[in-house]
């Protein structure tokens, strides 16, 4: 999707083949020996784990790689970001994506996942990913997509768009912030001891104090649906074949596919 979606939009060509080839054959090749880093601690050999965080650190590389691509691609045409609030949901993916393909790395360090494992701040990660990459690059396809499949110039409100753009955005700041904070409480919760040697809180107790962070993450989750709610008043609208109520969009044309 990135590769097709954001040339499209920004009638640019892809920044580098050469490197989207690499970063294609890069992750079939590694990401399937990656796997055992959601393995560690448990019954799993620790000969497995071990091969599971090495390649997880090598992926930062292709994954990167494609993140700035992706991003590369943009260049002379950044302009754009200003008015374009489909871009905005693509480029901002992208950022997102770089973000968890760094986190998940330094996740998979054996020592990181002392204290990340089982908490909170696995679940941020993962839905920094989910909502952040693959949610608002998803979302950027469909409003590219919708005009073209029903015959209209452009989506029936181009301010809505701008307007699903940041409250999905807060939304997953706020979700993934809260789970952060919440998964390294947790983790430093149930590692500390007294003096005696004893367990300082009990799992209730460490229950208890993600409370608040809870409400948050329900408050992002709120506002990332109400983003997508948004989305579909707009999408029943311009297939419906409604007049535009502002300025559409030029639809771009990339010189060479």
């Amino acid at each position: 999707m990135m590769y097709y979606f954001i040339p499209k939009q920004a009638e640019r060509p892809v920044y580098s083949y050469r490197l989207s080839v690499v970063h294609f054959w890069a992750l079939i090749f590694t990401y399937m020996w990656a796997g055992p880093h959601h393995l560690h601690y448990t019954a799993l050999p620790d000969w497995a784990q071990s091969i599971g965080m090495v390649f997880s650190l090598i992926l930062l590389a292709p994954s990167w790689g494609g993140m700035i691509n992706g991003m590369m691609t943009l260049s002379g045409a950044w302009h754009k970001l200003r008015e374009d609030p489909i871009l905005k949901f693509l480029i901002v993916s992208l950022s997102f994506y770089g973000m968890s393909t760094f986190e998940g790395p330094m996740m998979s360090i054996k020592t990181v996942n002392a204290l990340s494992h089982y908490t909170d701040w696995t679940v941020g990660h993962v839905h920094s990913g989910a909502l952040g990459w693959v949610g608002l690059v998803s979302i950027g396809s469909i409003y590219f997509l919708i005009p073209r499949l029903f015959g209209q110039k452009a989506m029936w409100s181009v301010r809505l768009i701008n307007v699903h753009f940041w409250v999905a955005t807060i939304g997953i700041v706020l979700y993934i912030a809260a789970m952060w904070i919440a998964g390294v409480m947790q983790g430093l919760m149930w590692r500390a001891v007294g003096a005696d040697g004893t367990l300082t809180y009990t799992f209730v107790e460490s229950v208890k104090a993600t409370y608040p962070f809870y409400a948050v993450r329900l408050l992002g989750g709120v506002l990332y649906l109400s983003g997508m709610l948004i989305m579909a008043y707009n999408v029943v609208r311009t297939v419906s074949g409604s007049k535009a109520v502002d300025a559409p969009i030029p639809a771009p044309v990339l010189a060479h596919a």
